[in-house]
């Protein structure tokens, strides 16, 4: 038998230096911004001039007539029934769609990073982990950003839906109409029910506020729950959170997979995949991983988490190089089906992502970053056990699966137009900013481990 340790609780103080860096991260955030911003109008602007004497002319004349490069969702063979649709995606200059984009983008991307904090904290209970006790609390203050997240997603919605997503003109679901989509207006009880396709996507909408309503209020009972331990030493709590954290997994697993289809594929409305789901919670799910690993990392640097050892930074390690496999493995079998199929209409989204500007680099860089570099690098036990490489391999992850959400959401939005430009980076930076800033005030409000969690022992024996 073990024997009893003692720990001393501790408690994470947010320093105003460290505030203070984050602050300096969003400044320098909006300034890469709004230099982005300027150039991207400028350019905007120029291309524009350029283009109004001939292009503006025709996209008049034609409207009638005009076929979409708009609208690649769909096979090149339905263009004819998409006549004029590329008309309305020119009505808006290309600087505010790539800000729409990169908006939309941002907070999907950041979304997971809160959901995943939660998702890994109900995991932890369900299989009624012992080793993760010392950085459970650290997944639980990333769940602080869900209501942040929830609020910028409906506000995001309001503002960018017509820019960002095709199935929100009217236009496509009028019958005999020139611009008629029969396959969208099949999809049309997906978005608009119970009211009629075109008019407003009600059960879209609230599909949006009860994911975001059922994860904040799963959040808030866990969080009570353990808060709740650390004031009464009983085990009645952590049995509390095991069912709790049962339901929420059963909830998250069909949330996480309608949320993905609804906010991500369905930009590419023509185009689905059965793995799509999937897809995405691999890649919110290794990112989060990834920055559970990070932050532990550096608060073991500052020397808090005395409870943690190398043990515990080998199994985050673990996660992190196992799952970086298992997006692999989600990200080849939907490219293998969709290529020995060659459906036209499946693999124009390929097409467009490996051919295309921007799109095709980050293609194979999502590869070498998110597969290559952890399985190489995150090799060795000993890799998995040093802070160092923590350190360095995390971020890595992180930025590449930023660079998975950019290729998901912006060629869908973008056509041929997509960048990573400052604007990008600018929004990126302002966003994990913001991000930080709320998880570590949520960090800082809590004991970084529960001392009476029944499980407690077990991590301060945990050896691998």
């Amino acid at each position: 038998m073990a024997h009893h340790v003692e720990v001393a609780e501790e408690q994470y103080v947010f320093k105003p230096e460290t505030r203070k860096k984050l602050f300096i991260l969003l400044a320098v955030g909006i300034v890469v911004f709004l230099l982005g911003l300027v150039l991207a109008m400028n350019d905007s602007g120029h291309h524009e001039e350029h283009g109004a004497a001939g292009h503006g002319h025709a996209a008049v004349t034609e409207a009638g007539k005009l076929v979409a490069s708009a609208d690649q969702h769909g096979a090149a063979s339905e263009g004819h029934e998409h006549a004029a649709a590329g008309a309305e995606h020119h009505e808006k200059p290309t600087w505010l769609r790539r800000l729409y984009s990169t908006l939309w983008m941002n907070n999907i991307f950041f979304t997971g990073l809160g959901i995943i904090g939660l998702f890994f904290v109900a995991i932890q209970y369900a299989a009624q982990a012992g080793w993760s006790v010392g950085v459970k609390r650290i997944p639980l203050a990333m769940g602080s950003w869900i209501p942040f997240a929830g609020i910028l997603m409906l506000v995001l919605w309001f503002i960018t839906s017509h820019d960002i997503f095709h199935w929100t003109h009217d236009y496509l679901y009028q019958a005999g109409g020139p611009q008629f989509d029969k396959i969208i207006n099949k999809k049309a009880p997906f978005f608009f029910w119970p009211l009629a396709g075109g008019t407003f996507p009600l059960f879209y909408i609230a599909r949006m506020v009860i994911f975001f309503g059922l994860w904040y209020y799963f959040f808030v009972q866990i969080r009570k729950n353990m808060l709740a331990e650390d004031l009464e030493p009983t085990n009645a709590y952590w049995y509390k959170n095991r069912v709790t954290a049962t339901l929420f997994l059963i909830i998250f697993g069909v949330s996480s997979s309608v949320s993905a289809w609804d906010w991500v594929m369905s930009i590419d409305t023509h185009w689905f995949s059965t793995m799509f789901g999937w897809y995405v919670f691999a890649s919110w799910w290794v990112t989060g991983l990834a920055t559970i690993t990070l932050i532990v990392a550096h608060l073991k640097s500052a020397g808090y988490l005395k409870v943690v050892n190398a043990n515990h930074l080998h199994d985050l390690g673990k996660f992190c190089f196992a799952f970086s496999i298992f997006w692999t493995y989600i990200w080849f079998g939907q490219f293998l089906l969709i290529y020995y199929a060659n459906i036209p209409e499946e693999t124009v989204y390929f097409v467009e992502r490996m051919k295309t500007g921007p799109y095709s680099w980050i293609f194979y860089f999502n590869l070498i970053a998110n597969f290559v570099l952890p399985f190489l690098l995150f090799m060795t036990r000993d890799a998995k056990r040093q802070i160092s490489t923590l350190k360095l391999v995390c971020p890595i992850i992180i930025i590449g699966h930023w660079f998975d959400f950019f290729n998901m959401v912006t060629p869908g939005v973008m056509k041929q137009d997509g960048v990573v430009g400052f604007m990008e980076i600018g929004v990126a930076l302002i966003f994990a900013a913001a991000y930080l800033l709320v998880v570590l005030s949520g960090l800082a409000k809590m004991p970084l481990f529960g001392k009476n969690d029944p499980m407690l022992q077990e991590s301060l024996h945990h050896h691998i």
